[in-house]
């Protein structure tokens, strides 16, 4: 992915983005919030004044050229439930309240969007049957198969091949800095997920877990062609001056947004 400028907003966009789709994740600079939320948070989910997130919204909006009642977000459960938009909305906000972590949707000018502090956006387009989907993991979300259940999804709601579908896994946190324990790693088992491929022990119950190459791993078991598959190299814990993070400021940050938008 590549770090563009959106009017005064920046984002890195998914290399793959064409006139049919945009797809890309926001960085934190360009909005109004203050700190330790600076500044352009998008997360309804933080402790920042309701106002400023709802103004950062209107900022994206506003360099996107599309309204605001035209950015789908949802709440975010750290589950494995797809939404799927398949009809015209006239507004969609009141999907903030549908617990989902993944949309899918073939709903031209409508941006879908999940936001994410850690946590990897993975961006999707099927370019032949015009399907875009927004899918937010997690390590609860990557134990439980959400890139493929959303796969699955746009093949049964839409016909889409995993072959065709072309995808972009944004910014997170690097395996360096993301230690878990035994019940992240319980987890992956239990799912069936080979643990020793994407996690390295660091200490006696404590394992660096790599969420982004489980991501990599998931893709390419559901289809997705290597060529297809954009990865961004950015770790959120790393680099402060463009993402939020949640481990590195202990809970009080903001959050970018991993988005496609269906020309």
């Amino acid at each position: 992915m590549e770090l563009v400028k959106q009017g005064k907003i920046s984002c890195l966009q998914a290399r793959w983005s064409t006139a049919g789709a945009l797809a890309g994740v926001t960085t934190r600079n360009g909005g109004i919030s203050r700190p330790p939320y600076n500044s352009l948070n998008l997360g309804s989910n933080t402790d920042d004044a309701a106002y400023n997130v709802e103004g950062n919204r209107s900022v994206l909006a506003l360099e996107f050229g599309i309204p605001l009642h035209q950015l789908l977000l949802v709440k975010q459960v750290h589950g494995s439930d797809v939404l799927v938009v398949n009809s015209e909305n006239a507004d969609v906000s009141h999907f903030q309240d549908v617990e989902a972590d993944a949309i899918v949707s073939n709903q031209r000018g409508l941006m879908i969007g999940v936001t994410v502090a850690d946590c990897y956006p993975v961006l999707l387009f099927d370019p032949q049957q015009q399907v875009v989907a927004a899918v937010h993991v997690g390590w609860r979300g990557a134990a439980a198969g959400i890139i493929g259940k959303t796969l699955q999804v746009m093949e049964a709601e839409f016909s889409s091949r995993a072959a065709d579908v072309l995808a972009a896994v944004g910014p997170g946190i690097s395996a360096r800095h993301y230690v878990v324990g035994k019940d992240v790693r319980d987890a992956f088992r239990a799912a069936g997920h080979d643990w020793n491929s994407i996690a390295e022990e660091q200490s006696l119950g404590k394992w660096q877990l790599d969420l982004k190459e489980s991501c990599r791993l998931q893709l390419a078991a559901a289809g997705i062609k290597p060529g297809h598959c954009e990865i961004s190299e950015p770790c959120t814990y790393r680099h402060k001056e463009l993402f939020f993070s949640y481990r590195r400021d202990q809970g009080k940050t903001g959050r970018q947004l991993g988005y496609v938008l269906l020309r």
